[in-house]
């Protein structure tokens, strides 16, 4: 025993680097569970974090004539804080921390109430080698034989790797550093924490690009939204002048509707208010790290949501060309937002004055109890209720979105709430999922027949979402045997799909099974409306008419076609699900790419300010 501290005092370093990149290899491949298409990718995958690891230990010796062994022990356990956090991110929201992410992390749901549930008694290994580096670094005794290595040498191969690293990544990818958005794939190729150092300097490039933005790069920008306007259908205009009530159900997803648990239907209100609906059953969930304000960006303007963080929180004071200022506009509509939260969640006072909202009711005005509340906020079944009377005092026409909470992860919810027996898969997570999608389409049902009673329905348009998804990939195995799939790559493609409900009191119910993402709905709603979409341009198409040439695109740079879907950085053919040459995918790639490029040059140059203001 004696040898071997003696042997772990005199090259300490060696083994703080060598621990850090072990742990971060192991929990690369069995945390985030990446993969390698080639024999170059698995040298990377595996090498990459070896050269970031050599230069975060050596901070505490390169930069200064003494070796400082505490020092050393803070820097392991920051960089070993920042692999778990990334773990423990991953496994809900299968992405990795942004700068963005830690400077709002009290919008970051799912981590404060429920990180227990995503823990795991394995993730105490990871800190195991701090208990060896503080032990001969507090110990008086050892610390005294503690050494530290050539400095000049340590650092010539500390660049090396780093280096070396990026020049390889860079000749297998490309477009790697065109595509920042892309995050599994930079972690893949260039490791995780110089993944970390990208995303910082890709932060201080974003106010940079707001202050050399100018009209030049609004024009090229913004004339590449311009569509062309097709015949239009018999649909364009039908709920013109209507009243138009926004519904954000949170976290459902697809599969639960017109789905059996236990015998009883999950949503038996919105499987019967969509046979006298406009059902869209293809719709896919686009939100990033933003999640629903992310769901509410789209809709609002018809621009995709930031890579990192929430457009809410790292541009509010963006001039947007928004639906309340489109309706205001056309037809002089008042908007507003109900959400059981605080106003501050999301920075949604700031932002909804930015996209030009009349009025927020928010937590303070809703009567909030230890009883009627659980998660982030009121009930579904009060918070509903208790908005009944608002809208009676709205000034007509109006747009009125409500904002749902109860359906939120970890998806708890009171015996005496639950409508329904949980389902009985392996993950809990499921099966109580099962019961609060069901509470929420209770509490919907009892919306609508308060709004009935109080003569505020015939006279609007609702429009219901699934703002994001609910079930993350770590329990998606719960819903795969809930619904008897085998998991693959398209299957999992499939529980990414929300609904989207149309209703208009008096029209016929039709199921489009067009391919569309949650972007799409600003222009759906703008055609209804009989707003030309030729006129306020966007990212978005409308649903009625959407060509198949229009891939569906994801944040991460993935996407959905008719025929195809890149996932995973692999080519799928949906006919055959199994994997197709990648040039079946790079028409779509290249349009992926100019999207996400257009959108984020709007967001990040602020370019609606060089045109004429909303």
């Amino acid at each position: 025993m004696k040898n071997i501290t003696a042997f772990l005092s005199r090259h300490l370093t060696a083994f703080a680097v060598l621990a850090l990149w072990i742990k971060t290899v192991l929990v690369v491949l069995l945390g985030f569970r990446l993969s390698a298409q080639t024999a170059m990718d698995w040298i990377l995958l595996l090498a990459a974090p070896l050269g970031s690891a050599m230069l975060i230990v050596g901070f505490s010796f390169l930069f200064g004539r003494k070796f400082h062994p505490m020092l050393l022990f803070a820097i392991q356990l920051l960089a070993t804080g920042l692999l778990y956090a990334n773990l423990l991110y991953y496994r809900f929201y299968i992405d990795f921390v942004t700068v963005s992410v830690l400077l709002q992390l009290n919008n970051v749901g799912g981590l404060g109430p429920s990180t227990m549930e995503l823990a795991s008694a394995f993730d105490l290994l990871l800190f195991a080698d701090l208990v060896i580096i503080g032990y001969l670094v507090f110990s008086k005794n050892k610390r005294k034989s503690l050494r530290r290595p050539n400095r000049r040498r340590y650092a010539v191969w500390s660049a090396a790797a780093i280096v070396l690293t990026f020049a390889l990544a860079l000749f297998r990818h490309p477009y790697m550093l065109e595509t920042e958005y892309d995050r599994k794939l930079l972690v893949q190729s260039v490791g995780l924490y110089n993944y970390q150092m990208i995303d910082i300097v890709y932060g201080f490039k974003g106010p940079v690009d707001r202050v050399l933005a100018g009209e030049l790069d609004a024009k090229e920008a913004l004339d590449s939204l311009q569509q062309k306007e097709k015949k239009k259908l018999p649909v364009f205009g039908t709920a013109k002048g209507k009243n138009i009530v926004l519904i954000s159900m949170e976290s459902t997803q697809n599969f639960v509707i017109h789905q059996k648990v236990n015998g009883q239907e999950i949503t038996p209100f919105l499987n019967s208010l969509i046979k006298d609906s406009y059902y869209f059953s293809n719709i896919y969930d686009q939100t990033a790290q933003g999640k629903t304000s992310d769901a509410e960006f789209m809709i609002d303007t018809g621009l995709y949501p930031l890579p990192s963080g929430s457009v809410f929180v790292r541009r509010p004071e963006n001039v947007f060309e928004s639906l309340p200022r489109i309706l205001k506009k056309e037809d002089g509509y008042k908007s507003f937002v109900f959400h059981g939260n605080t106003p501050e969640f999301w920075n949604r006072k700031q932002a909804y004055k930015t996209f030009g909202y009349d009025r927020f009711y928010s937590k303070s005005d809703y009567q909030v109890t230890q009883d009627n509340s659980v998660n982030y906020g009121i009930k579904d079944m009060p918070f509903l209720k208790q908005s009944v009377p608002y809208i009676g005092e709205l000034p007509e026409p109006f747009m009125a979105k409500f904002i749902l909470l109860t359906n939120h992860f970890p998806f708890l919810l009171d015996e005496k709430d639950q409508l329904n027996k949980p389902a009985e898969t392996e993950e809990g997570v499921v099966n109580r999922y099962i019961t609060t999608v069901r509470y929420q389409d209770e509490a919907l049902k009892t919306f609508f027949k308060e709004l009935k009673k109080t003569g505020q329905y015939e006279n609007t348009i609702f429009v219901i979402y699934g703002d994001h998804y609910g079930i993350s990939r770590k329990y998606e195995a719960g819903v795969h045997e809930l619904l008897k799939q085998e998991g693959t790559p398209l299957e999992h493609l499939e529980l990414q799909k929300i609904p989207l409900i149309v209703h208009i009191p008096g029209q016929k119910g039709k199921t489009i099974e067009t391919i569309g993402g949650e972007i799409d709905i600003h222009s759906t709603l703008l055609y209804l409306l009989g707003i030309d979409q030729g006129t306020y341009p966007s990212l978005s198409r409308n649903l009625f008419t959407r060509s198949d040439d229009n891939p569906v695109v994801f944040r991460d740079g993935s996407l959905a076609a008719k025929d195809v879907a890149y996932l995973d950085h692999a080519c799928y053919s949906r006919a055959t699900g199994e994997t197709t040459d990648e040039e079946d995918c790079a028409p779509y790639l290249q349009k992926a790419r100019k999207q996400l490029r257009v959108s984020d040059s709007i967001i990040m140059g602020d370019l609606y300010r060089f045109g004429q203001k909303p």
